[in-house]
């Protein structure tokens, strides 16, 4: 037993997403990283389906569900756009030009 604690006591901490856009069944889960460059963030896109009684997801879409991929991916990218800053996009107090 004690190598169970040992054991889940050097395992990372869950990471959870910065954001999520959802409309209907259409779900766009931001997550962030920390990079030598700065804040990134990754977008994973899916879909959300019920079986039986249990939610599951898959990252395949029918035809149906394209426009709503298409605006959901338009929502999170304007949510990195607004939050996602870094020193490389950002312009310098001294007034450089890029």
């Amino acid at each position: 037993m004690a190598k169970q604690t040992a054991k889940s006591a050097e395992q990372k901490p869950v990471k959870r997403p910065v954001h999520e856009v959802r409309m209907g069944r259409i779900k766009a889960t931001i997550w962030e990283n920390e990079t030598r460059e700065g804040t990134r963030h990754n977008v994973s896109l899916s879909r959300i389906y019920k079986d039986g009684d249990q939610w599951k997801d898959s990252s395949s879409f029918g035809r149906d569900d394209l426009p709503l991929v298409a605006k959901v991916a338009d929502l999170a990218h304007s949510w990195v756009y607004d939050n996602g800053v870094t020193s490389m996009t950002k312009p310098s107090d001294a007034g450089d030009e890029f």
